[in-house]
């Protein structure tokens, strides 16, 4: 078994941080020319990263499938940003964001890393705003607050419902100042398809030009991966279509750890499935939830009646009931567990019977209809234009579904992974978020991690570099290439009688029903048994249409689905060892009468990381065990 060494430095929890900063080794600013660093994916955390390494002199090489790195899926991060700088005087403290992270996650998470995440916090806002970021202010001039689930504060900054774009732009504009200054050069529409290791260190990639199929290597003294995460495995996500496992599932078949895979979180606020046919989900932003009240009829009979004929007093709102002190602010994972415990009942809402409302029109009474567009004016619009429904004026229908996913490569705290030179950021690790993220959360540690992370701890690791490049000639490159072009023509010549979409929709249903909301050691199994079969039927008889030297989509997700018809197994693997419910996973043998998630600190306060050995199946389950000095372990309650 590998000794997993998460590199936490000693000393106090607050002191932690500013020690590793000042004992972290430093890259001469004349000699940071010399290295070139390559970064996969553009979104927060890679943008930010490469704009910030570009601008202290590396050379920087960045990659994205999109046509622009404005087009990445951190645009999608609708309602706002979390930091500790407690402009509201309600109580906030770079403690309490720490806590309620570390609460948020089931006390699954690293105390050293989520503090350090808390501490940067209000750097990032100050950032963001230098850069242009219009956040929402208050009459006074201050930066406007708004709640957010898992909270009691308000801590949120926001513009509008459109954070997560406005947040990419800013980035965005860092990094197009860094490719004009010419220490970045960007590579749109290239997609990563193997990473490439030379004497146990990560040393390249090989990728695929999307418009022409030329396939390449590059080489770097770094690789970092910041491609996101892998909640489109369940094919209905409100992920973009786009987002997918391959870049660090391939690199994990290089070596590089798997950690807390089973780790997926379910959001509450998503418009219902309407149709077999969907492609993907949309997502309304846990904002609305400041405003919103969530509720279903008390009486199956009034299900299908129109809701502003059911009576007050014929309705149950139900996360008010079950969870006075939050609210309708409970967290995620609680949330969505609530609103299918409801539609198991047979009260669900909608064609479908699954669905929830989320009513506005208590707070449109309240406050007036001018305040709540204000605020929530373009998600409403959006849902109006998806559903052709007015929400000022009927409630909205939601309901839970894949959005985020907790898991990723295992990375120490530099950010890097145990196959040296391969750092991993954002939604692409698994380190800040335990087993379920807070809202408002991902923006914050994307940014954390390329804007004031990894620009001091990359110099750890590049500091025992000099004078060990290697070029694209080294054998392992002419390798990694040619293993790539052969997985390329086999796939498009199995000329089989399946879609790839189909095999994708198959698996996702199985994913969902047997490793979503509730996981059982029976589903678990079912799943194990019946993933293998999908994936050879998919290596027998998919049929991928096109030629491998042209624009071809069908060839891009092909490699997609095949990566995700083997991570699927590692997801359901995990899960089944894990005997326990905690945060997004919960295993239904594991919960208290009330139906809350029953964690087992004794045996598994850690986390699990995986070796790949050749054999999903085989996959060997590494530990690295969680200490607590600054908290409690404490059952998580939020009544």
């Amino acid at each position: 078994m590998a000794t997993l060494d998460s590199k936490i430095p000693s000393g106090p929890l607050e002191k932690k941080w500013e020690k590793h900063k000042f004992e972290s080794k430093l890259v001469n600013p004349a000699n940071r020319r010399k290295y070139t660093v390559l970064v996969v994916g553009s979104g927060l955390a890679g943008a930010s990263a490469a704009a910030s390494l570009g601008e202290m002199g590396y050379n920087v090489k960045c990659f994205c499938y999109q046509d622009s790195p404005r087009r990445a899926h951190s645009i999608a991060a609708q309602g706002g940003i979390n930091a500790a700088k407690n402009y509201p005087n309600d109580g906030d403290s770079v403690q309490r964001l720490f806590y309620d992270t570390i609460k948020g996650g089931d006390f699954r998470a690293r105390e050293a890393n989520v503090y350090r995440l808390a501490e940067v916090s209000s750097s990032i806002i100050d950032q963001c705003t230098a850069l242009g970021v219009p956040f929402a202010r208050e009459y006074g001039g201050l930066l406007a607050n708004r709640s957010f689930g898992g909270s009691l504060v308000s801590r949120t900054f926001y513009a509008r419902g459109q954070t997560g774009q406005q947040l990419l732009i800013g980035a965005y504009s860092g990094l197009c100042n860094q490719i004009a200054q010419g220490t970045v050069k960007m590579y749109p529409r290239t997609e990563m398809l193997d990473l490439v290791v030379v004497d146990g260190h990560a040393k390249g990639i090989v990728v695929r030009d999307m418009v022409t199929g030329k396939i390449e290597a590059h080489a770097g003294d770094t690789v970092i991966l910041a491609t996101g995460g892998y909640g489109n495995v369940f094919y209905l996500s409100t992920n973009a279509k786009g987002c997918n496992v391959t870049a660090t599932w391939r690199a994990h078949k290089k070596g590089a750890f798997f950690a807390n895979p089973c780790y997926t979180q379910i959001h509450p606020t998503c418009i219902p499935v309407h149709g077999d046919f969907q492609s993907k989900l949309t997502l309304m932003s846990e904002s609305l939830r400041n405003d919103g009240r969530v509720w279903v009829p008390k009486k199956k009979e009034d299900c299908g009646k129109p809701p502003g004929e059911i009576a007050e007093e014929d309705r149950d709102y139900y996360l008010e009931r079950k969870y006075p002190t939050y609210g309708n602010l409970a967290p995620r994972d609680i949330s969505s567990r609530a609103a299918k415990q409801v539609c198991d009942e047979g009260r669900g809402i909608g064609s479908t019977k699954l669905g929830v409302y989320l009513d506005f029109s208590k707070a449109i009474r309240e406050q007036g209809k001018n305040v709540i567009r204000e605020r929530y004016g373009n998600l409403f619009d959006m849902y109006h234009k998806i559903t052709a429904e007015d929400a000022y004026e009927v409630p909205m229908r939601i309901f839970p579904a894949v959005h985020y996913t907790m898991g990723g490569l295992w990375v120490d705290y530099n950010l890097q992974s145990n196959l040296p030179g391969l750092h991993v950021l954002g939604e692409a690790n698994f380190s800040d978020h335990g087993a379920n993220r807070l809202g408002a959360s991902a923006l914050m540690q994307g940014l954390a991690d390329g804007y004031f992370v990894l620009p001091y701890t990359i110099g750890n690791y590049l500091t025992t570099q000099s004078g060990k490049k290697v070029t694209t000639d080294h054998p392992e490159f002419v390798k990694a290439v040619d293993e790539v072009k052969a997985r390329t023509e086999k796939l498009l010549s199995i000329k089989g009688k399946r879609s790839v979409d189909s095999f994708h929709r198959e698996l996702g249903l199985l994913l969902w029903e047997k490793c979503g909301m509730g996981r059982t050691e029976q589903s678990l199994k079912e799943a194990l048994a019946k993933i293998p079969q999908i994936r050879e039927e998919f290596w027998k008889n998919v049929n991928v249409l096109g030629e491998s030297d042209d624009l071809n989509q069908s060839l891009e997700m092909a490699g997609r689905v095949a990566d995700f018809l083997e991570f699927g197994e590692l997801m359901c693997l995990d899960a089944l060892e894990r005997r326990e419910s905690c945060g997004g996973h919960f295993r239904e043998e594991y919960q208290f009468e009330d139906g809350e998630a029953k964690r087992d600190d004794e045996n598994f306060a850690h986390v699990a990381a995986w070796e790949y050995v050749g054999d999903v199946a085989k996959s060997v389950r590494h530990v690295e065990p969680l200490h607590y000095e600054n908290i409690h372990l404490a059952v998580r309650s939020y009544k």
